[in-house]
């Protein structure tokens, strides 16, 4: 009777190789989801809780980017998940979107995986035409710099009689103004650019500019208003009485009379709104500048120079309402 027991045990009973590598088999699956890369174990449980998950590409400025990161999650909401995209992450995810602060970022996602969703976020045209050669790459941008008619329309709401616009430029440079060329005549004015050869020519050439224009508009071009040249085009300017407009707020605390700017509150919802544009559709919109701006103005320049210079709230109004009348072409 015993032995008969042992024997249906034997029949019944698994061996004990197949337990240990039943166990075996365990321990791995048990590891392997231990030890599950972060951003995919991220993405699944996003998805089971009906969230997006974005990623945000981080420029060096600290500050900076938890600013952004707190206006993004408010202005989202619970529809998007927000983590910090490290380097070497699109291996194991290329089809979460990243936002991408400032150019250096910008650059880096875009050098990593070409086909992955990317929005620059305060980054220049410059850098998004280049990426947006590829026709199956999914970019776009919330432009930092702002359209030079906007710019004009400052220094035309600042100077009411002024009639001509100066503009320096390289050969390289030079495409920069041509959108605005068009435009200046809705405003009343016509303008030229001023081809600077070399470096060594930059003060002559300003020089002719000054004597042609009312004031000189500055694109943002690195190659004419830099740390190294700034100084001696507005003390050139100032001597002989003319102001320059743009290309930036650094610039105005530099020494320029006015520029626009973009609030980083209107830029990150411009961005909130083409991430909910590429939830709907799979697409990005076309790279634009937000619609809302500020601007920036050197009350002591103004002084110095005997310009009265307007309420901000009132040169944002007056600037607005030339613009109405002009017909500016898509993304200048």
């Amino acid at each position: 009777m015993s032995e008969t027991t042992t024997n249906n045990d034997r029949r019944t009973s698994p061996p004990l190789f197949r337990v240990a590598a039943l166990a075996l088999f365990f321990s791995v699956v048990l590891a392997c989801t231990i030890h599950l890369p972060v951003s995919l174990a991220q993405t699944n449980a996003f998805n089971s809780t009906g969230s997006t998950l974005v990623y945000i590409a981080e420029s060096e400025n600290q500050q900076l980017n938890q600013r952004i990161r707190t206006l993004l999650a408010s202005a989202l909401g619970d529809s998007v998940m927000l983590d910090s995209f490290t380097a070497g992450q699109t291996s194991q995810d290329s089809e979460s979107t990243v936002i991408a602060i400032g150019p250096g970022a910008f650059t880096r996602i875009r050098e990593e995986n070409k086909r992955v969703p990317v929005l620059g976020l305060l980054v220049d045209k410059a850098y998004v035409n280049v990426s947006a050669g590829d026709p199956d790459s999914k970019v776009s941008a919330v432009l930092s710099t702002q359209p030079l008619i906007r710019q004009a329309a400052i220094g035309k709401a600042i100077l009411p009689y002024a009639t001509r616009v100066a503009m320096l430029a390289t050969p390289d440079t030079e495409q920069l103004y041509a959108p605005v060329m068009a435009d200046l005549d809705d405003l009343g004015m016509e303008g030229r650019v001023f081809l600077v050869p070399s470096e060594g020519r930059l003060i002559s050439t300003l020089i002719r500019a000054l004597n042609y224009g009312d004031f000189v508009l500055a694109a943002p071009d690195s190659a004419i208003y830099n740390p190294r040249t700034i100084k001696h085009i507005l003390l050139t300017a100032y001597r002989r009485n003319r102001i320059v407009i743009g290309p930036s707020q650094a610039y105005v605390k530099a020494g320029s009379l006015a520029s626009s700017f973009t609030p980083l509150s209107a830029a990150v919802e411009m961005a909130a709104e083409y991430i909910r544009y590429f939830q709907e559709t799979g697409e990005f919109p076309e790279p634009d500048y937000p619609a809302d701006f500020g601007v920036e103005i050197n009350h002591q320049v103004g002084r110095s120079l005997n310009i009265p210079l307007p309420e901000r709230e009132t040169l944002i109004n007056d600037v607005k309402q030339r613009l109405d009348t002009v017909e500016v072409p898509e993304n200048e």
